[in-house]
């Protein structure tokens, strides 16, 4: 089942373009990060999900229907932080927000142990760090136990202890079994947390798909030799290897992480007659694949 299709998907402010033709589906159960860098469209997206923005045109579904009223009530929304009280302890804040939003109200106890904060619920909401602040309007958005988590950028301002607080709250809710839809502008946090991803890059989709397969780490073999398109074209088909390009006066071969082995590159180019002045390895980084994707 698909808690969200978004089919050709746009928005246009004026001669701004924010969302052009998006299309993805996000699977029951899975933490599907919405990735981008800041000006992606991943907000305005989250937007009119959550019926705050109309697209311009395009379509989506929740839960495989037509959404309504009553699908949203399924889906706990943490667009931006709540306005909660200073002076007032969580608690009395979450008791607040309940009585507007017409559910949660038996509900408390139990989002504010989930988030780790009941040994902290009746302290005022001007003592927490910014890491408990941010686990508390998550707690906010759980009340009424909603099966699906929208987030949007959920790490964003935190230290590195906030961060790892709130990716490891994030972890834990999704063994719950809660569906989590998250946007984020950090490529570190998607691939630790998410298990789906879409990239975005200007309101264009760049790419959609599990997170193993779109961000996984690969290995590079830089090779040269006199004629670099008759060695282009004899590693074309070397077993293994996923993608051959030439780079700055040098082949690139793509491989599998952990798979390169240069004695095989070596041994395959010099049985087919191309002598190599130049081998050497390398790794792709997650970032310079991120990097490569978006541009």
């Amino acid at each position: 089942m698909n808690i969200l299709s978004v089919k050709q998907l746009s928005k246009n402010y004026g001669k701004i373009k924010a969302l052009q033709d998006v299309s993805f589906e996000v699977p029951k159960g899975t933490v599907y990060g919405i990735l981008g860098p800041n000006g992606s469209g991943k907000t305005t997206l989250l937007g009119i999900v959550m019926n705050v923005l109309n697209q311009t045109s395009g379509s989506f579904n929740l839960f495989e229907e037509d959404p309504s009223e009553l699908h949203r009530k399924k889906i706990g929304t943490l667009l931006e932080t709540p306005n909660f009280y200073h002076y007032l302890s969580a608690e009395q804040n979450l008791k607040i927000n309940a009585a507007i939003k017409n559910r949660g109200a038996d509900d408390i106890d139990r989002v504010i142990d989930l988030v780790g904060l009941s040994h902290r619920k009746k302290s005022a909401f001007s003592t927490y760090s910014l890491g408990m602040k941010q686990r508390l309007a998550i707690a906010n958005a759980l009340l009424g136990n909603p099966d699906v988590l929208v987030l949007d950028e959920p790490t964003n301002g935190l230290d590195p202890v906030g961060i790892a607080e709130i990716r490891e709250l994030i972890k834990h809710l999704a063994s719950k079994g809660i569906t989590i839809i998250m946007a984020s502008h950090m490529l570190d946090e998607v691939e630790k947390v998410c298990t789906h991803v879409a990239i975005l890059k200007y309101g264009k989709l760049i790419v959609n798909g599990s997170v193993d397969e779109i961000l996984k780490n690969e290995d590079i073999v830089e090779v040269a030799a006199i004629d670099l398109e008759q060695l282009k074209n004899v590693l074309t088909n070397m077993p293994g290897c996923t993608q051959v390009q030439i780079k700055e006066n040098v082949v690139h071969l793509n491989f599998p992480s952990g798979t390169a082995n240069l004695e095989d590159v070596n041994r395959f180019c010099f049985e087919r007659g191309v002598v190599l002045s130049k081998l050497q390895s390398k790794k792709l980084s997650l970032e310079s694949k991120f990097l490569e994707l978006t541009n």
